[in-house]
């Protein structure tokens, strides 16, 4: 793959990894049967997430850094405090988009250098999507990944004026604080455009400036973020926490997030 954009062979290794998990994951959203289980959360798991999850294993292990995902969170504090450079995964992002075969999943690789992100990786399989980003490099989206030579965008430092508001929330879990969050802004800006995504995709769009903010008030894990904040971060925007204004952490010993903003 044309993987030059960073010229480092760790990265190559990143995005390698994403195209070949979401050509896998495309083999399966086109058959009939995903193989849907229901973990003790209550949320979805398919034969794609598994699938997946073992081709960014592979080959992410020949980096000989370690990985933690969903599959990995057994991994105790004790252990993984230790780790100063990691990789962080999300082999399938976006479980129920992929099930209701709306497209906007993902697939997440993040580097996290003492507790922050340096470098992401998120590809969209449907839509042909790469978004990349390394902290001090740039962010770049490549629209069709899969095709040779590829066309590279470089994501702007910062987003022309609108004056529209342009807020992006998510399809599966908008709720009553995001809400009230979004209608605390019109004093500032009476006209709100609310645009709905699934996935990590609602950070990549604050990235590449086709939304100015996206409030998230509700749960969501580490590895489903560490990729696309390392984007944005490299694009020049900021994702924080909602009540403390202060960048999100990364392998803490609750691997919960807490509520966030990207602008």
């Amino acid at each position: 793959m044309n993987t030059v954009l960073f010229k480092d062979p760790i990265f190559e290794i990143a995005v390698n990894a994403v195209l070949l998990a979401g050509k896998k994951i495309l083999e399966i959203y086109g058959e009939d049967d995903h193989g849907v289980e229901i973990k003790d959360d209550q949320s979805p798991l398919t034969r794609a997430d598994k699938a997946a999850h073992w081709v960014i294993m592979d080959k992410l292990e020949l980096t000989a850094l370690p990985v933690l995902s969903e599959e990995g969170r057994s991994i105790l504090f004790a252990d993984r405090s230790k780790w100063r450079r990691f990789w962080m995964v999300d082999p399938l992002d976006g479980t129920k988009e992929f099930i209701s075969k709306n497209g906007e999943f993902t697939v997440n690789i993040a580097l996290i250098e003492d507790g922050k992100p340096v470098m992401g990786v998120v590809y969209a399989p449907v839509l042909d999507e790469l978004y990349v980003g390394a902290v001090g490099k740039g962010a770049f989206l490549v629209k069709h990944a899969l095709v040779e030579p590829w066309e590279i965008e470089e994501l702007p430092k910062s987003n022309e004026f609108q004056s529209v508001l342009r807020v992006v929330g998510s399809r599966s879990h908008m709720n009553d604080e995001t809400v009230a969050f979004v209608d605390g802004l019109r004093g500032e800006h009476p006209e709100i455009e609310m645009v709905q995504r699934g996935s990590s995709l609602k950070i990549c769009m604050v990235a590449a400036g086709d939304a100015d903010i996206y409030p998230r008030f509700g749960p969501t894990m580490e590895w489903d973020t560490a990729a696309g904040h390392a984007v944005v971060k490299a694009a020049g925007k900021s994702m924080v926490e909602a009540e403390s204004g202060k960048e999100l952490r990364y392998n803490k010993e609750d691997l919960l997030n807490p509520y966030f903003i990207v602008r």
